[in-house]
């Protein structure tokens, strides 16, 4: 079962935090579960290493004896052999069990390498990290211009855009995607990121001299949320959702984007959607 070729590697339970999660993060790696006895291995194992030898480096596979590392085969929830397991970003992302015919195992493989624009994607998330923002913002509208609704680019491009201070492009951007949790999280962002650049002076003294003026007390909550300023900046929605004025839904949704940003781990998310709750119901 050993093999020369330097995509395909044989490896122990020790290996396998380095050798797959950590590499994974790095190339897509595909794990065989296998075993010297074992017919179905033997007619799959030649099909695998030949679609890996023809891939190039689009991928790596290493190969497991489920014999001599039992507790990783128990630990994966192997119960039949051979069972193959991908991994992306240090996660699990697709598996099958038994012998397949090499059409199917190709299709297998198409349904989680990542495509030419999923590598575009990680050139420009790579271009951020290296403090080129420039490339990246390129590199993140190659792959709209192709696919408006491509998550990770919008999300990466509209997440740009917002620490530019764009947020009407932000939004743009963000409103062809498809709802998602992150989606939803920079879409609040961008809204409150809009009003980072208020006088909250000027709003505070439009306040004082009259406290029923919903328009001032929304934007200076917005304007507060957007200086991190959190807990008054929800006291003073909470204010407008209980008064159930005109300007209360909006208020609900602005805490809404406030509790998206911080997330769910955060105090002040707990607390405040308890007081919402309450003042809604």
């Amino acid at each position: 079962m050993n093999t020369p070729h330097d995509r395909i590697h044989d490896i122990t339970t020790d290996e396998f935090p380095q050798a797959v999660l950590q590499r994974s993060r790095e190339v897509p790696v595909v794990v065989d579960f296998w075993a010297e006895w074992c017919g179905p291995c033997k007619v799959l194992s030649p099909l695998l290493e030949k679609v890996t030898s023809e891939a190039d480096g689009a991928f790596e596979l290493v190969k497991i004896d489920v014999d001599t590392n039992q507790e990783l085969s128990a630990e994966f929830g192997v119960q039949g052999i051979p069972t193959v397991v991908a991994f992306r970003h240090g996660t699990e992302v697709s598996r099958f069990t038994g012998a397949i015919s090499e059409p199917a195992l190709r299709s297998w493989f198409d349904g989680f390498l990542p495509t030419g624009r999923d590598v575009m994607v990680e050139e420009a998330r790579d271009a951020v990290l290296a403090g080129d923002p420039a490339t990246a913002k390129r590199l993140f509208g190659e792959v709209l211009a192709e696919d408006a609704a491509h998550v990770e680019a919008g999300t990466g491009l509209a997440a740009q855009l917002i620490a530019e201070g764009a947020t009407d492009e932000a939004l743009i951007v963000l409103g062809r995607l498809p709802p998602t949790p992150e989606v939803e999280r920079l879409q609040g962002a961008a809204r409150l990121t809009a009003s980072r650049d208020d006088d909250v002076a000027d709003l505070e003294a439009r306040l004082d001299r009259d406290a029923g003026d919903q328009s001032a007390r929304l934007d200076l909550a917005r304007s507060l949320a957007a200086r991190a300023e959190f807990e008054p900046a929800f006291d003073h929605l909470l204010v407008l959702v209980r008064g159930k004025g005109e300007r209360g839904d909006e208020a609900r949704q602005a805490m809404l984007d406030i509790f998206g940003v911080l997330g769910d781990e955060h105090p002040l998310t707990g607390t405040y959607r308890r007081q919402l709750a309450n003042a809604l119901f």
